[in-house]
C-alpha cells in the first residue's frame, strides 16, 4: 500500500465494514469498529449520525457534540479535550450528521474505546454511544512484499504494515543483517542474488523490524529471525534470549555467537563469551537450528540489546540488523493502603516491576524471612507489626526463587521535638525537627492544624520570626518506598517580649468581645427581670391587703386617709380622743357631739389573726 500514511488511514476506515448504533431514535454509523495505529502515527476516527425527531441540525439542534473515553465519579463521560495534556494533539471536526475526532502523535497511553456523546437544545436531551471504536496503538507490525524478480539480480520490495504509520516515516532497508538503503519510500528497487534475504524497518522504531524474508521467494536465503525482540528480567534471575537461523553455507567451521549491540560503538560486535562483563554468566545452545543465548546473575548493568551473528564458507551475517531487547529491573514492595495502630498496620501491598518478563511465574511473599505459604499473588493484604521486614519474590516455587526484592519493613510513627522548648517569645526563632526511624530516605512533610506549610519540606522546620498567629499544633508526615506515617502533634505557642503572655491576636480579640458582649446582655436582662419580678410582687401584696375582709376603707378625694396605728395587745383600758373631765356636759353640747367608730387593723408583726379596738373620734357640727 502506498501514498501518505494519512490517505492509507483514511482508506483502511473506508475499507472496514460500517457498524451502525441506534437507540431513542438516534442512529450512529462507525466507519470501523477497531482500529490499529502505531506510535507517533495520526489517525481519524469518523462517525456520522442521525436524529428523525430534529429537523435542522445546523439551526442548534445539537448544541455540542464530543468525544470520550472515561466517565467522571459521577458517571458522566469525560470531554477528550478538557484535558490538558490532549487540548494540542486531538482536535474535533463536526458538521452536519457528522462528527469526526483526530489524534496526533499517537502514544501508547491513547489504546481505548473511543465513544461519542450529544447534547441536545429539544425534546430528547442526550444521547451517548454504548458501543465506539477500538483504537489500539503498538510498535509498527512490518512485513515485507516482494513486487517483482523481473532479473535474477534485481528485486522490487515494499515495505508494508497492517497498522497505520507515523507521518512521514523514514524506512530503512537490510540485506542478509546490514543495512543498504534508507529512504521515505515505502518501496525499494535494487540488486539482490538469488540466496539474499532482505527486511525492514521504520526509523525510531528500530525494535519492529519486520521478519527476514528471502528476496527472490525462495527458502534457501540465509536470515536470521529473533523470537523475541523485547524481554524483560529481574535482578538476580537468569533469562534466555532465542533465535532461528536458516543457512545453506554448509561448512563444518561455522561460527555462531551473540554480541551486545553498543549505542556508542555500533560497529562492535564481541562474542559474549569474551566479554569480561559476562564472565562465567553467559551460555550459548542449539537445538534445531534454535539459537539461544542464557545469562544468569542478571545486573541492571545488563539491559541492552544483543544481536546474533553467523560466519559460514566466506559468507557472514551482517550485524546491523535490530535484535532482541533486554530490560533488566528489580521487585519492589509498592504500598498501596496502610491503615492502623501506633503497634499493628494493615497493610495492602503489590509486588510491582517496571516490567513483566515472559511466562507464568509464581508469587511469594515473606514476614521475616518466613513464606506465607497461602499467598501466591502480586499483592498481599493483612495485619503487620512494626519493625516486621517484608519480601516478595518469583520462581516455580520458595526453594527457587528467580528474583527476590528487597525487604522492607513498617516505619514507626515519628515523633516532633521543638527547639528551645516552652513559650517562644515573639520575634525569635524556633526549629521544629521531625525525627524517624528512616531519616536517610524519607521525605518529610509539614502541617499545622492540619493544613499543609505549602513551603515546609526536609527534616527540620525552621520559623525565624515568631508570631502569636503561629502558635498552634504541629505534626510530620514521612514517607519513602515503605509507606508513610503521620506524627501525634505537638503544641507550641508564644509569649511576648516582656516576658509576660503575648497579646491576642485580632481574631481573638473579637472572639473575646463578643463573649464579653453576650455576658453583658445577659446580665442585664437578668436584673431587669428581676426589678420586674419585684415591683409586681409588691403590687400584688399591696393589692391583697387592701381587699382583706373588713379592712377595706373607702377613699374619697380631698378626705385623709389613716396608714396604721398599732396598739399593744395587752392594753386594758378604753381608749378615749377627747373625754370631758367631769361628766357633766350640757345636754345641747352632748346634742352638738356625734361619735363614730372607727375600726383599726393591728399589723403587729408574727400576728397572723386580725384585732380591732374602738376609738372615739369628735366631730362637731357646724354652728
Amino acid at each position: 500500500m502506498s501514498g501518505s500514511p494519512a490517505v492509507r488511514g483514511f482508506l483502511v476506515l473506508l475499507l472496514s465494514l460500517p457498524v451502525v448504533q441506534g437507540g431513542s431514535d438516534w442512529k450512529v454509523t462507525y466507519s470501523s469498529t477497531q482500529i490499529c495505529a502505531s506510535q507517533g502515527a495520526t489517525v481519524r476516527i469518523r462517525c456520522t449520525y442521525e436524529h428523525p425527531h430534529i429537523s435542522n441540525l445546523n439551526a442548534g439542534g445539537v448544541a455540542r457534540t464530543y468525544w470520550f473515553t472515561k466517565v467522571d465519579h459521577k458517571g458522566e463521560p469525560v470531554d477528550l479535550q478538557t484535558e490538558e495534556e490532549n487540548r494540542s494533539r486531538m482536535s474535533y471536526d463536526c458538521s452536519s450528521k457528522s462528527c469526526n475526532l483526530t489524534i496526533r502523535d499517537l502514544r501508547e497511553t491513547d489504546s481505548a474505546v473511543y465513544k461519542i456523546r450529544f447534547i441536545t437544545d429539544q425534546p430528547g436531551g442526550t444521547f451517548t454511544a454504548q458501543t465506539g471504536v477500538d483504537l489500539s496503538v503498538t510498535e509498527p507490525d512490518l512485513t515485507v512484499k516482494i513486487i517483482s524478480t523481473p532479473t535474477s539480480s534485481t528485486a522490487t520490495v515494499q515495505c508494508t504494515s497492517r497498522c497505520l504509520l507515523p507521518d512521514s516515516p523514514t524506512y530503512v532497508w537490510y540485506r542478509n543483517g546490514d543495512k543498504i538503503s534508507s529512504s521515505s519510500s515505502s518501496k525499494y528497487s535494487g540488486p539482490f542474488i538469488f540466496d539474499d534475504s532482505v527486511s525492514c524497518v521504520v526509523k525510531r522504531h528500530e525494535a519492529a523490524v519486520s521478519p527476514t524474508v528471502c528476496a527472490h521467494r525462495n527458502n534457501y536465503c540465509s536470515r536470521v529471525i529473533y523470537n523475541e525482540r523485547r524481554i524483560c528480567g529481574f535482578i538476580r534471575s537468569t533469562v534466555d534470549l532465542s533465535c532461528t537461523f536458516y543457512t545453506e553455507k554448509k561448512n563444518p567451521s561455522l561460527s555462531v555467537y551473540w554480541f551486545r549491540s553498543e549505542s556508542n560503538e555500533p560497529n562492535r560486535s564481541k562474542d559474549l563469551r569474551e566479554d569480561v562483563r559476562y564472565l562465567n554468566r553467559v551460555h550459548f545452545s542449539d537445538k534445531s537450528r534454535v539459537h539461544t543465548l542464557k545469562i544468569a546473575d542478571l545486573k541492571e548493568s545488563d539491559s541492552a540489546e544483543y544481536r546474533f551473528t553467523f560466519e559460514a564458507d566466506l559468507f557472514k551475517w551482517g550485524t546491523d540488523l535490530p535484535g532482541t531487547t533486554l530490560t533488566v529491573t528489580d521487585l519492589q514492595v509498592q504500598v498501596s493502603r496502610l491503615s492502623g495502630s501506633q503497634t499493628d498496620t494493615y497493610a495492602e501491598l503489590q509486588c510491582h516491576s517496571s516490567c513483566s518478563p515472559p511466562g507464568n511465574l509464581s508469587y511469594f511473599w515473606f514476614i521475616n524471612g518466613r513464606v506465607i505459604s497461602s499467598i501466591n499473588s502480586k499483592t498481599y493484604s493483612g495485619w503487620v507489626r512494626v519493625r516486621d521486614n517484608i519480601s516478595c519474590a518469583v520462581g516455580e516455587n520458595p526453594q527457587h526463587l528467580h528474583c527476590s526484592s528487597p525487604a522492607v519493613y513498617v516505619l514507626e510513627r515519628p515523633s516532633v521535638s521543638v527547639s528551645p522548648s516552652g513559650e517562644i517569645v515573639e520575634g525569635s526563632s524556633v526549629t521544629l525537627t521531625c525525627s524517624s526511624d528512616d531519616n536517610s530516605t524519607a521525605e518529610y512533610s509539614w502541617y499545622k492544624d492540619n493544613e499543609y506549610l505549602s513551603n515546609a519540606s526536609g527534616q527540620n522546620f525552621t520559623i525565624t520570626d515568631f508570631r502569636p498567629e503561629h502558635s498552634g499544633n504541629y505534626h510530620c508526615e514521612t514517607q519513602n518506598s515503605k509507606g508513610r506515617q503521620i506524627s501525634t502533634s505537638h503544641m507550641i505557642s508564644s509569649a511576648n517580649k516582656a516576658g509576660g503572655l503575648a497579646k491576642p491576636t485580632s481574631e481573638k480579640v473579637y472572639v473575646m468581645l463578643l463573649f464579653a458582649g453576650l455576658v453583658s446582655l445577659i446580665l442585664l436582662a437578668a436584673i431587669f427581670l428581676f426589678a420586674f419580678l419585684w415591683i409586681r410582687r409588691k403590687r400584688s401584696l399591696k393589692r391583697t391587703r387592701r381587699e382583706t375582709p373588713g379592712s377595706r376603707v373607702q377613699e374619697e378625694p380631698g378626705e385623709l386617709n389613716y396608714g396604721s396605728v398599732t396598739f399593744r395587745r395587752n392594753q386594758e383600758d378604753p381608749v378615749h380622743s377627747i373625754i370631758p373631765p367631769s361628766g357633766r356636759q350640757t345636754r345641747k353640747e352632748e346634742e352638738d357631739t356625734a361619735y363614730s367608730s372607727v375600726k383599726f387593723h393591728s399589723r403587729t408583726a408574727g400576728l397572723k389573726s386580725e384585732e380591732s379596738v374602738d376609738i372615739y373620734s369628735l366631730i362637731r357640727k357646724p354652728q
